[in-house]
């Protein structure tokens, strides 16, 4: 099979020729039609992101939608035929999905929702994964809470804002310039982070309370300001980049809670894989009852320019999801 190749660290990719993987127990072997590309994936590339464990040579992509077309020992759940997705590899030593197959584990999995093309699918695994662990496991995210999404416009916090918008709660995101009507329409409240200091939007739409859940899908000095923006007492800051060292006493000193979401463990110490799958389930009937779907980049790339691909996410210049296809006939 034909497969997108890193050699090295912030070297080329390369398209190769490699061998089809053999579905072991409890995996499936999935046609991939298109995998959708992270700001991690990137990192991954240049050597920056140590915590996801990849060593050259090896097949990058996160994110995978396609069809099972055989099915290993030991699985029951899906058939040749099935449309899938999930966050299956490219991390630690499972295969990624910028490749024309890829053998996963069943329990990463979901079936695409009906309302979704594969393409659509594709984007969403790790957005949404991300998302649901840190709105829905961690904060608990429900009716009546005012809930602030750190970078709304992009593909964590398109999933956050949408997400926390069905479970009920009066939803505000930042971002440039650019993105505020991106924000907008996913049906939050959108604040330019770059002309608007964190203690007016503080005042102006929480009348100075603060937010109760504030989610960081930026990082750095933004988890700083999340600390300042979280309501007194009963408050929750949750970050999906944590990785900084930061002072707490913001947070103590309002006596607001912090978690944080390490999205990848499952799939690196193997352990909790099926709640990745029920995760996906989940976000499949939201998707099919019109509360959840991505907003996709419009621009088209392959296996071959996979570079490209990587370089518009690197540059910020993405207008939605960028999604690569594999095989672009499995959604006609």
């Amino acid at each position: 099979m034909r497969a997108v190749l890193l050699n090295e660290f912030d070297g080329p990719l390369t398209v190769a020729e490699i061998p089809t993987p053999v579905p072991g127990p409890g995996e499936v072997l999935v046609r991939v039609a298109a995998s959708g590309v992270n700001p991690l994936d990137t990192k991954i590339r240049a050597g920056r992101a140590a915590h996801a464990r990849s060593r050259p040579p090896a097949v990058l992509g996160m994110d995978l939608a396609g069809v099972v077309v055989e099915v290993g020992p030991e699985v029951t759940a899906f058939g040749p035929g099935d449309r899938v997705y999930g966050l299956t590899g490219g991390v630690g030593d499972l295969q990624g999905s910028l490749a024309e197959y890829a053998a996963v584990d069943a329990r990463l999995l979901a079936h695409v929702p009906g309302a979704l093309s594969l393409r659509e699918a594709a984007a969403l695994p790790l957005a949404a994964i991300t998302s649901w662990e840190a709105l829905v496991d961690r904060a608990r995210v429900g009716a009546g809470q005012r809930v602030l999404v750190h970078g709304g416009a992009g593909g964590v916090g398109q999933a956050g804002v949408q997400l926390a918008r069905a479970r009920g709660a009066e939803v505000f995101a930042t971002g440039s310039a650019r993105s505020l009507e991106t924000i907008r329409r996913l049906g939050a409240t959108p604040i330019d982070y770059t002309s608007t200091p964190v203690e007016r939007y503080v005042d102006e739409h929480t009348d100075g309370e603060g937010f109760d859940v504030v989610f960081d899908t930026v990082g750095g000095a933004t988890l700083d300001q999340s600390f300042v923006a979280v309501r007194t007492y009963t408050g929750h800051v949750v970050s999906a980049l944590g990785w900084g060292t930061h002072s707490l006493a913001p947070l103590s000193f309002r006596g607001a809670t912090y978690s944080g979401v390490f999205t990848l463990m499952p799939m690196l110490t193997g352990v909790g894989r099926e709640h990745h799958g029920e995760i996906l389930r989940e976000v499949g009937d939201l998707a099919d009852n019109g509360q959840l779907r991505p907003v996709l980049d419009s621009r088209r790339f392959t296996l071959d320019t996979v570079a490209d691909a990587h370089a518009v996410v690197e540059q910020g210049a993405a207008t939605g999801k960028i999604v690569v296809d594999v095989d672009h006939t499995l959604d006609a």
